[in-house]
């Protein structure tokens, strides 16, 4: 069974990808979703696994994103921005595109 956050790890981490890397979304449903143009892409959630995302169409029509971690399973918080920067640069290396310094 996947580890589950609590409350203030996921209001935390969501508030920040939802407001500080809206971009960051998007590149990361282009990267591992069906949609290689979506209009918008919003974290929704996460557990010990993966990361959630609502993926809106260009016709609005929105679908679910799961995203396994890259590195395998996490129960930490501080696992969390890890395992998102992982995906950041997947996706640009999936994209071909250069990924931002860190």
């Amino acid at each position: 069974m996947a580890h589950s956050f609590d409350d203030d790890t996921l209001a935390g981490v969501l508030g920040h990808m939802n407001s500080d890397h809206t971009d960051d979304n998007i590149l990361i449903a282009r990267a591992f979703g069906a949609d290689p143009a979506p209009a918008a892409a919003t974290m929704t959630g996460f557990d010990g696994d993966g990361g959630d995302w609502a993926v809106t169409a260009s016709d609005g029509a929105s679908t679910a994103l799961r995203v396994p971690w890259p590195g395998g399973s996490i129960s930490e918080r501080r696992e969390v921005r890890r395992e998102i920067v992982a995906l950041y640069d997947e996706a640009c290396a999936r994209l071909g595109i250069e990924p931002r310094p860190h």
